[in-house]
């Protein structure tokens, strides 16, 4: 899976933008953007992929996304309608000196935490939901009066969960294109086995310096990132598909179903079947 860098136009009378994105726009594969990203879901339901963590949102799911966090978000069937309404701002839109402002020291500390990406939970998504919609319709300086609320909103929340252990901006970039380069790698290559001498070799490393090194960025060793990703995947499979449970181990990249059934319970608290029930 490819990451490509996604330029974000701006109207002449916006510093940012607002609109909602909906099927067939909704779509955009793996990618980043150097903006800020506030998201609202209002259609549909699927698979996020966001940094190093795979996840399920439906409507009225919010997430709060930093700079050039890689991330995509894939709906359930392909004949889904998604949409949702979308925040794309810079750092700086302000202006240079704003986020140095004494006033803004808990929306700066926001912006840093959001490098692992937020998703955001509780009652804070019914408080939050209303100001992002409205957003879309401003114009002028409620705009940004309406952003602001928003930011102010979400830095005084601890209604959230950090969705991702790989905090990009942390790297260099030598580090940064070998972590992408392992992720891409893994993306299109686990529903096969992965021998960690492959993987290992895709980032110039030997077997234990990898073990070590990606143990370190991410914190969760690479069999457990690999497991993270069969296990959203299978989700994907157990909501949209008639598959029996065995085929979508196996489609999975699951060698036997007992480890299948061990993993699922323990990232998901339930059993596949019990988690296709529930739905």
């Amino acid at each position: 899976m490819k990451t490509f860098i996604e330029k974000l136009p701006l109207a002449v009378d916006s510093s940012f933008v607002a609109r909602t994105h909906r099927t067939p726009l909704f779509e955009v594969p793996w990618h980043q953007h150097i903006e800020f990203e506030l998201i609202l879901f209002t259609e549909g339901g699927g698979l996020s992929f966001v940094g190093n963590a795979v996840d399920e949102f439906e409507v009225d799911d919010i997430f709060f996304l930093g700079s050039n966090l890689p991330h995509t978000f894939q709906k359930s069937t392909e004949d889904l309608i998604t949409s949702a309404v979308v925040i794309h701002f810079r750092d700086d839109f302000w202006g240079q000196d704003f986020l140095n402002l004494p006033e803004s020291k808990s929306v700066k500390k926001l912006l840093a935490t959001s490098a692992h990406g937020m998703k955001i939970m509780g009652e804070t998504k019914a408080v939050l939901k209303p100001y992002i919609k409205a957003l879309e319709s401003e114009s002028g300086f409620s705009k940004i009066v309406r952003l602001c609320e928003c930011l102010q909103i979400l830095a005084e929340t601890k209604d959230y969960t950090l969705v991702s252990t790989q905090q990009i901006k942390a790297l260099n970039p030598h580090e940064q294109k070998r972590i992408d380069n392992i992720f891409q790698y893994t993306m299109a290559n686990f529903k096969s086995p992965i021998e960690l001498t492959v993987i290992a070799n895709i980032a110039n490393m030997s077997v234990p310096a990898f073990c070590s090194y990606f143990k370190k960025r991410t914190r969760k060793t690479y069999l457990d990132f690999v497991h993270e990703i069969r296990i959203g995947y299978a989700c994907k499979l157990l909501l949209s598909t008639q598959m029996s449970i065995l085929d979508i181990c196996y489609e999975s990249g699951f060698e036997t179903i007992a480890n299948f059934n061990r993993q699922f319970l323990r990232r998901k608290g339930m059993t596949p079947g019990k988690f296709r029930k529930s739905y």
